[in-house]
């Protein structure tokens, strides 16, 4: 191939080294030993990268932004769509109320247990039973014993064998339990539509959060939203699982005359008879705050006690100065 190859010339203010060039025209590939030039910047390769290197970082951070933001969306509609599944599985979170009873050294509503009493007398004892509860329990809580005796003797109680081999009914005494609405389950299922009354003794225990569920779901009963359904027989409360509950609403204005004369509205009322499944659920409560109080006082004296006894046998060998004699 001939040709002459294109001249290249040194810059004649700064000294150069020999450097072995290799460079193409039209006529072919050439190679030339040419001086290096000390302290002459040439528009380099590396500039041209790092600027496509510039480019693609920026892509590569709008594109790992769009994706964080589609992840946080799709995890809050996520967790939005499971919120509500387990609403609907679950029930509505009962929210919490400032039960009087529910501090550190507080004690209950003695007056509110009665109330309560009677409202589960009037209102509950219909349906729901307390099978864990005698009436001795009510005496020196919520009433004398005379009251107690004399609320005992109005229900009838089977009793027996007597001397004949026969069962015999006889007037309830302190230590009879609260008389159960129904015989058996079958019987409870047929008069209720096929839904079975819990039992009430330890209702407030048995239950997720339960003073403020019970209070909750009392109260709670709403006409069903629009799109929601609700079959015969049962009634729309969004704090029982599912929101269907065969138990109708029965806390109303008025629907108790309270012999103290406190005015029995839907939120007394259901006050009321939580504080008194409360004390069902817990009657030795107030004994233990008080047994916890003892133990914890008595256990910071003796706290004190040992710190004293340390710092006094202690201190004497904690400050002395032992010194070793290597002559002697």
């Amino acid at each position: 191939m001939s040709g002459t190859a294109p001249s290249l010339r040194a810059h004649p203010r700064v000294p150069s080294d020999p450097v072995s060039i290799a460079f193409c025209s039209s006529s072919g590939l050439y190679s030339k030993t040419v001086p290096r030039l000390k302290g002459v910047a040439f528009p380099a390769l590396s500039s041209v990268v790092s600027k496509d290197q510039e480019n693609v970082g920026s892509g590569m951070k709008a594109l790992r932004a769009v994706a964080l933001l589609g992840a946080g969306v799709t995890g809050l509609l996520g967790f939005a769509s499971v919120a509500s599944a387990d609403e609907a599985e679950h029930g509505l979170e009962a929210p919490n109320y400032p039960w009087p009873h529910s501090g550190i050294l507080s004690s209950y509503d003695h007056a509110s247990i009665r109330r309560g009493h009677q409202v589960y007398q009037q209102v509950c004892a219909s349906c729901h039973s307390m099978s864990l509860i005698s009436f001795r329990d009510l005496v020196g809580v919520a009433y004398t014993e005379e009251e107690v005796k004399a609320m005992a003797a109005e229900i009838e109680v089977e009793d027996g064998p007597n001397d004949e081999g026969e069962m015999f009914m006889r007037p309830g005494k302190l230590s009879d339990r609260f008389p159960k609405p129904y015989s058996n389950e079958e019987a409870a299922r047929f008069a209720n539509g096929g839904a079975y009354p819990p039992d009430l003794s330890l209702i407030t225990k048995a239950r997720h959060n339960g003073q403020n569920y019970v209070y909750a779901l009392l109260t709670g009963y709403r006409d069903p939203p629009a799109g929601v359904s609700i079959r015969d027989g049962l009634h729309y409360n969004p704090y029982f699982p599912g929101g269907a509950i065969a138990m109708p609403k029965m806390l109303n204005d008025g629907a108790v005359e309270y012999e103290d004369g406190t005015t029995a509205t839907e939120s007394q009322m259901g006050k009321d008879v939580v504080t008194f499944l409360s004390w069902a659920a817990e009657p030795e409560m107030e004994e233990r705050k008080l047994m916890g109080f003892k133990w914890i006082f008595v256990l910071s004296l003796a706290l004190l006690q040992a710190a004293y006894y340390r710092r006094l046998k202690w201190s004497v060998i904690k400050s002395r100065k032992l010194v070793l004699d290597v002559v002697n």
